[in-house]
């Protein structure tokens, strides 16, 4: 899953007023509810077409699905799974808990996950989260390749409904792990509001979560309330959770000092300086599953040349990662040695160094590799990002600086772009013409999410367009094993062409960050590095 040009004071002012008075603070607000900051998704939730963080978010409030990723260790736990069982990595029996419902009232049974899974699949629904059905048996039926091909079947034949509470699976192949993928939104259960009023569903989402969808205002406010005939074990321990839109993260910390928010979730870099004292304890920042990069559009001619991979390392040498994660993020960075995030750990499949000597500064190599390259395409390049979150034109501008000395002249600058959501349909689209800004918060904790959905040809991360034959090779051999020291060590032989072919440049693994009142309390952030809404209270 995957955002701030700072603007004048006078709009910081405004907004904070027109915010309060919308309700963010103050008048008849429930006092039993959680105000946190948020952004807007790039579309409608719903559990297959979701691939962004804010998006996210939603789903983990309003559903619950086979596995939930524990929040202190990430361990994917059983959820509304009794069991998942396979006598060979490739066929698998799903039996399901009784008593588990949607906040409509309606069972959670094996047709639920089948119905949900195999309408996720279907190429004519065009879901971004497709391509996670992928390893499911009978998927190339339901969703051939090729620009306006059209199914062969609706539904994925290594799906079986077996009776109420359990269903089989059969994989394309072997996946010993494929259980642990389990507890990412795309494997979600659906009611069947969802199919016949898909409308109304998508203007108000209905699950089998903690909490209940009561309204939402694009760009506004996403109130969600407790259900309080929730089954899980899990419930909530506070009345609700409203997730307030903002188009700059300096404007959320505003409110959030002012008392009209009680939790954000990324505290902008401007403040970073001061946050600590600002909030007297009430700062998280800690290791997440997070890596920040820079991509290249290898569909454009210019990028994909012969030659260019040598450009692409040596912009990569040409980036000072250690003086802008200290003089830009004051330690909640660190310096990327590969594509993958530090918190996955070992045993998720993270090992330091695999990026090479391309990921240290040198500026001399740097000018080296780029001449020997053929230079830059059109003698310069201007680094896409969103600028409504994350404090992004600090470090793209930042990066542009390092660049720029680093090559001895003027070739970089920044190129901001409106909102999240518009910058992501931009590069979901493949219409960007040179690097941009992007991103990775791990889907599970395996190594599989960071490099197969990113950088397998034609997977649904796949932003760059990038394709090599024996990249992909290596990672579906790795798929195919059960042993997780032989995934981890055949998935480090794929990262080393990453680091020969640089698609995407590593920049720095990010800390989950957070920041809350007194208010509040019991706040945590998740492997993640989004909060644990269901367990923060109210002060009395």
């Amino acid at each position: 899953m995957r955002g701030a040009l700072r603007v004048g004071s006078a709009f910081f002012a405004a907004a904070t007023v027109a915010l309060a008075g919308a309700g963010c603070g103050g008048g008849g607000q429930d006092p039993s509810v959680v105000r946190a900051s948020w952004g807007d998704p790039q579309n409608p939730v719903e559990p297959a077409n979701t691939t962004d963080v804010q998006g996210g978010k939603v789903l983990d409030l309003a559903f619950r699905g086979l596995k939930r990723y524990n929040p202190r260790t990430a361990v994917a736990e059983n959820m509304v799974a009794e069991s998942v069982e396979s006598p060979d990595a490739r066929n698998f029996t799903v039996k399901l808990k009784p008593g588990w419902s949607f906040s409509n009232g309606e069972k959670v049974t094996a047709r639920s996950f089948v119905d949900a899974w195999n309408y996720g699949a279907l190429v004519s629904n065009r879901q971004l989260g497709a391509p996670f059905f992928s390893y499911v048996e009978g998927y190339e039926e339901v969703h051939p390749e090729g620009e306006g091909s059209k199914p062969a079947a609706r539904t994925m034949r290594g799906l079986k409904v077996k009776d109420e509470l359990t269903f089989t699976v059969r994989l394309n192949q072997k996946f010993g792990l494929w259980p642990e993928m389990l507890g990412y939104s795309a494997f979600l259960p659906l009611p069947r509001s969802f199919f016949t009023d898909h409308d109304a569903w998508l203007a108000k989402p209905v699950g089998n979560g903690p909490y209940a969808v009561q309204s939402y205002a694009k760009g506004g406010i996403m109130r969600l309330r407790t259900w309080k005939d929730y089954p899980g074990p899990d419930k909530a321990k506070n009345g609700g959770v409203d997730l307030q839109v903002y188009t700059d993260n300096d404007t959320a910390y505003t409110d959030l000092m002012a008392g009209n928010l009680d939790l954000v979730d990324d505290v902008p870099a401007s403040q970073l300086k001061h946050v600590q004292k600002d909030l007297q304890g009430r700062y998280i920042n800690q290791p997440a599953g997070i890596i920040q990069t820079l991509s290249f559009p290898m569909y454009e001619k210019g990028w994909a040349k012969p030659g260019t991979e040598k450009v692409r390392r040596g912009i990569s040498m040409a980036i000072n990662r250690p003086a802008i994660t200290r003089q830009i993020f004051r330690g909640t960075r660190t310096p990327a040695t590969d594509w993958t995030a530090m918190a996955l750990g070992e045993h998720g499949g993270y090992q330091a160094g695999l990026c090479g000597a391309a990921c240290t500064y040198d500026p001399a190599a740097a000018r080296k590799l780029v001449d020997e390259g053929g230079g830059l395409p059109g003698g310069s390049m201007k680094v896409t990002y969103n600028a409504d979150t994350g404090s992004h034109k600090l470090w793209v501008d930042a990066l542009c600086n390092s660049v720029n000395r680093a090559l001895g002249r003027h070739v970089c600058d920044g190129s901001p772009m409106g909102t999240f959501a518009d910058y992501r349909s931009k590069v979901s689209a493949k219409k960007m013409s040179g690097p941009f800004r992007a991103g990775w918060q791990m889907d599970y904790p395996l190594i599989q999410t960071f490099l197969q959905s990113q950088y397998f040809t034609g997977a649904s991360s796949n932003d760059s367009g990038w394709s090599n034959k024996e990249f992909d090779r290596l990672v579906s051999s790795a798929n195919a094993e059960s042993d997780v020291g032989r995934v981890n060590a055949t998935y480090h032989r794929a990262e080393r062409i990453l680091a020969r072919e640089m698609p995407a440049i590593p920049l720095w693994y990010q800390n989950g960050s957070g920041g809350y009142t007194d208010r509040v309390g019991h706040v945590a952030l998740n492997p993640f590095s989004v909060p644990v809404y269901d367990q923060i209270t109210i002060k009395d």
